[in-house]
């Protein structure tokens, strides 16, 4: 007997079906407008595919996937010239540089696909496998071998659905949590959220501000955002560069369409020491969630004005006037996170290698590829 199920795959957002963005209504980062940012202005190296699972006629399942060609960019950055980078960096552009991923790979947290509840998880992640694999074929004829497969963050609760006859040949990992900040209730101003903080904490919040004296910050127009475009994409490298692993860098027009298709959903802060934007911050809100995007800073006034916490601060006096929910600050810079009340949450995923024998130490490599970082969970509060 056939399954009720199927799906079809869209290379353009043009063509999904009209009931995605019911599906979607939760996460902003599946609807129709974010997936049109992404067909706009995604990273050189990044292809994106948008997948729809059927119930007979009905639409109850959707998921992004991405082609993403990692030969087309300098994946390790320019921070670090040991052998070992440039060992790992061969081998994953000869044998892993071509990757098929389940999820979107400029966000954290699980902003890759949502099933109804006529959808069982199980049946929807199986449905996707199929789709890879009829993915994996159509970029093969226009060239492109997939070395790895790989879905993408999943909480420890979404991981569990994987155990089924159909992933047994994939490797499930843990990446670098995903941090998220929790906003009390009680919490009603960002004063009362330096009150909660432990003396200590509430000392570096103070160096912070003072460090910060001589600095303006306001929300940027869309104008304004045309405007300083060069210069914001300047500053986004100079972050982006440093980071220790690359798999793609955002197209220079990426800040302005997003401002463009998500219009007030989209915030745009710049930091100014007279005329010259010397930093930037992008917020997106979600629903009850704001997520943190990215940000650029000029390193010299990063490290004079503590411009990097005294944006994080503003994020979390933004959210907490806004009566937000939850702060996703995302990986990376994960010490500095927990010290202004992030807490990690662990993601998982599954992989896959193309080649068999390969595949057999998908588990030894990839602890060798993830770069490892050492950091200490802090908790400011009382």
């Amino acid at each position: 007997m056939s399954s009720p199920f199927s799906f079809q795959i869209y290379s353009s957002v043009k063509n999904i079906p009209s009931g995605w963005d019911s599906l979607a209504a939760n996460n902003l980062f599946l609807s129709r407008d974010y997936l049109e940012v992404l067909a706009i202005s995604a990273p050189k190296n990044i292809q994106c595919h948008f997948i729809g699972l059927f119930l007979n006629e009905e639409v109850v399942g959707i998921a992004v996937s991405q082609y993403i060609n990692l030969r087309e960019v300098n994946s390790f950055g320019e921070r670090d010239h040991c052998v070992k980078t440039i060992v790992r960096d061969f081998v994953f552009k000869n044998f892993s540089s071509n990757v098929l991923v389940i999820g979107n790979n400029m966000l954290t947290g699980q902003n890759g696909c949502c099933f109804s509840t006529k959808l069982p998880a199980s049946e929807g992640l199986v449905l996707l496998k199929e789709a890879t694999d009829e993915l994996k074929t159509n970029l093969r004829a226009k060239g492109a071998k997939i070395h790895l497969t790989i879905f993408k963050d999943f909480s420890e609760e979404g991981a569990q659905h994987f155990n089924i006859p159909e992933f047994k040949s994939f490797f499930q990992f843990k990446t670098q949590p995903n941090m998220i900040f929790q906003i009390r209730d009680s919490w009603h101003t960002f004063d009362n959220y330096i009150a909660a903080k432990t003396k200590k904490y509430r000392d570096q919040y103070k160096r912070a501000r003072k460090k910060a004296e001589g600095i303006s910050k306001r929300k940027l127009s869309l104008e304004e955002i045309t405007n300083y475009n060069s210069r914001i994409y300047q500053l986004y490298m100079n972050v982006a560069k440093n980071a220790p692993f690359n798999t793609f860098y955002l197209a220079e027009n990426h800040f302005k369409t997003l401002k463009t298709v998500l219009k007030d959903k989209f915030l745009f802060y710049g930091y100014f020491i007279g005329d010259e934007l010397i930093g930037f911050n992008t917020l997106i809100k979600n629903g009850t969630d704001i997520d943190t995007y990215f940000l650029g800073y000029d390193e010299i006034h990063q490290r004079e004005k503590m411009l990097y916490l005294n944006m994080l601060y503003d994020m979390i006096g933004f959210s907490i006037n806004k009566r937000y929910v939850r702060i996703i600050f995302a990986r990376t810079a994960l010490e500095i996170k927990s010290s202004v009340g992030a807490k990690p949450v662990d993601m998982f995923g599954m992989m896959h290698h193309s080649n068999p024998f390969i595949n057999l130490f998908v588990s030894k490599t990839f602890r060798y590829f993830e770069p490892k970082m050492e950091w200490k969970e802090r908790n400011p509060f009382k």
